[in-house]
């Protein structure tokens, strides 16, 4: 009787335990389904085929209407569509616990597993055929999706109808069905709202072009020349783009080969403005012609700078004296740090107005651009701060000391992201005759466009001919943040005649340039391919931030030829003439089928 005690015991709680573990399964991918199998039910009212076929002007579109057999329609089923789930669901549960428990009385008494009584049999049975509903329910419909498209096939009887352009003058995509327009009916009356379409579908693609639809109706203008193929949705969905209905394209050319520190990169440049390619491209040439360019590293750290607030100007006095202790960065910097195995606190700058406190915080963020990695360090010591200083108000995350996305002095002055300075010597003769100008000209150019023009301009980081062109075109074509353009764009320009006069040492000095080459946009099929084609795609796993920095002085790289040629140009008075060539179209747009 010892010996069989713990059978017993395991018999007594198997079957128990079975019973509440296989009902929360099939649950659970209730769950998961409920969403998705609610709109199908609706739309399981009517499916007919529905293809929009362009016709002239006045003419009705025509459509062909699928009728199929009276016993494919889920309509006429036997049994409503969630009885019928419900029987087979209580059948599933019944017949599983019916069998757990002859198994329990079988071991009980010594009886073989194998011999079956026939309500056994019959409970197997039952077992099997609930079993193999649910799994087909849940998705591998592939029995009912064959005989339906042979119905499809054998019994479609054609006949035209009047087409629903009464209700929009704009033309459905081809091949949309019935559901597909209740949809769009519902998305542009409000009571589908437009943002819950690829959760409801669970088709990012389908959700654009139905998103697309429902927005040429409510504007009453066509969106024809937007793509909208060629695209993976499911890649933007939650990090990149919400509500899409398409994508622009922007053409994609090379400048180079720049060479760069001893190797050859040809880099992509995404933009729509004729000359700025051919122009870099003039400027790598004479570069290369000239022995390279060389680069300088000279900080790497993303910043972020929360705004606190104290009752008193004194309180906030005392955090600003605390974070300035050295004693107490090891500390701050190890709760910092366990926000990334990349984010390494670098340094804290407090700034005070008032009882406010503004706290600079730089860090490292490996191969990352790191906005989202620094602000997730910071508000780990904000909470740690809140021990020692309970009465501290956090105003915001950002308090714009940062500072992201916005000309500032501090960018200008303390860098942000990677600061970077590259140099140039181009020989008298290669000015001459690639450039067209002379080294004179140039040097005085300079003084008087990129330097005192600022000034008087009152420009703030703006001492240059046109950074901003080559960032911005770099940095659409590789997945970077666009709108960084604005403090990646700072540059000084320096022209310098030297080796007696005879040639000309030019120099670009960016302290913001902003860059990575993981996350956000990088991760995107084109702009991946764009940061392979530079050797910097993803990140460096021997050295973390290795290929951010590298992309970093390739950018920098790139305005030095851009910044080289387009003073070359101007001082040779072939602006105007170049760009009359090279951005201005001869070809009628209106008669260009895309």
């Amino acid at each position: 009787m010892n010996q069989t005690k713990p059978l017993k015991s395991l018999t007594l709680s198997f079957p128990s335990l079975s019973f509440w573990v296989l009902p929360s399964i099939f649950f659970r991918f209730l769950h998961l389904h409920f969403r998705r199998s609610v709109l199908v039910r609706k739309m399981d009212v009517r499916r007919r085929l529905i293809t929009t076929v362009r016709t002239p002007a006045g003419e009705h579109l025509k459509t062909q209407k699928l009728n199929h057999n009276h016993h494919d329609s889920p309509r006429d089923s036997f049994l409503p569509l969630y009885l019928t789930n419900a029987v087979f669901f209580g059948l599933f549960f019944s017949v599983s616990y019916f069998l757990l428990h002859r198994w329990r009385n079988k071991i009980r008494t010594s009886t073989p597993l194998h011999v079956v009584t026939v309500s056994e049999t019959a409970a197997i049975l039952s077992l099997l055929s609930s079993f193999l509903y649910l799994l087909k329910f849940f998705g591998i419909a592939f029995i009912h999706t064959i005989g339906t498209r042979n119905k499809l096939h054998n019994n479609d009887e054609i006949e035209t109808i009047e087409s629903f352009t009464e209700q929009s003058t704009l033309p459905l995509p081809k091949k949309i069905v019935i559901e597909d327009e209740d949809i769009v009916n519902s998305v542009v009356s409000g009571s589908i709202p437009s943002y819950s379409l690829e959760s409801r579908l669970m088709d990012c693609r389908k959700a654009a072009a139905i998103r697309r639809e429902a927005v040429q109706r409510l504007t009453g203008r066509s969106l024809e020349g937007l793509a909208l193929e060629g695209f993976n949705y499911e890649s933007i969905l939650g990090q990149c783009c919400e509500m899409p209905i398409g994508f622009v394209q922007i053409p994609v050319g090379v400048a180079g080969p720049l060479l760069l520190d001893g190797k050859e990169y040809t880099v992509p440049m995404a933009t729509t403005e004729g000359c700025l390619v051919a122009s870099t491209n003039r400027g790598c040439k004479a570069i290369q012609a000239c022995g390279g360019a060389s680069s300088v590293l000279l900080r790497d750290g993303m910043t972020r700078a929360p705004v606190v607030r104290f009752a008193t100007a004194t309180r906030a006095a005392h955090l600003k004296f605390y974070l300035e202790d050295p004693l107490n960065f090891d500390t701050i910097a190890l709760t910092f740090n366990k926000s990334s195995r990349f984010a390494r606190l670098q340094s804290i700058q407090p700034t005070i107005a008032g009882k406010n406190l503004y706290i600079r915080f730089r860090c490292s963020t490996g191969d990352a651009m790191g906005m989202n990695m620094v602000s997730k360090g910071v508000q780990n010591v904000l909470d740690f701060l809140h021990i020692d200083f309970p009465d501290m108000d956090v105003i915001g995350i950002s308090g714009n000391f940062c500072s992201d996305k916005k000309a500032a002095a501090v960018n200008w002055v303390e860098g942000r992201g990677k600061s970077v300075v590259c140099e140039a010597i181009i020989k008298e003769e290669v000015v001459k005759k690639v450039l067209k100008t002379t080294v004179e000209a140039l040097v005085e150019l300079n003084m008087l466009k990129n330097l005192t023009g600022s000034a008087i301009a009152g420009s703030l980081g703006g001492f240059n001919a046109h950074a901003s062109n080559i960032v911005s075109a770099i940095y659409i074509a590789t997945g970077q943040d666009p709108a960084q353009n604005v403090e990646s764009s700072h540059c000084i320009t320096m022209m310098e005649a030297v080796n007696n006069g005879k040639d000309l040492h030019i120099s670009v000095t960016m302290p913001s340039i902003e860059v990575g080459t993981v996350g956000g946009g990088t991760q995107l099929a084109s702009q991946s391919a764009c940061l392979n084609l530079l050797g910097v795609k993803g990140a460096n796993k021997e050295s973390p931030g290795t290929n951010s920095r590298l992309l970093a002085t390739i950018v920098a790289g790139s305005v030095l030829a851009g910044e080289l040629s387009l003073m070359s140009a101007i001082a040779a008075g072939q602006l105007v003439n170049s760009h009359m060539k090279y951005n201005r179209s001869s070809k009628d747009a209106s008669k260009i089928v895309s």
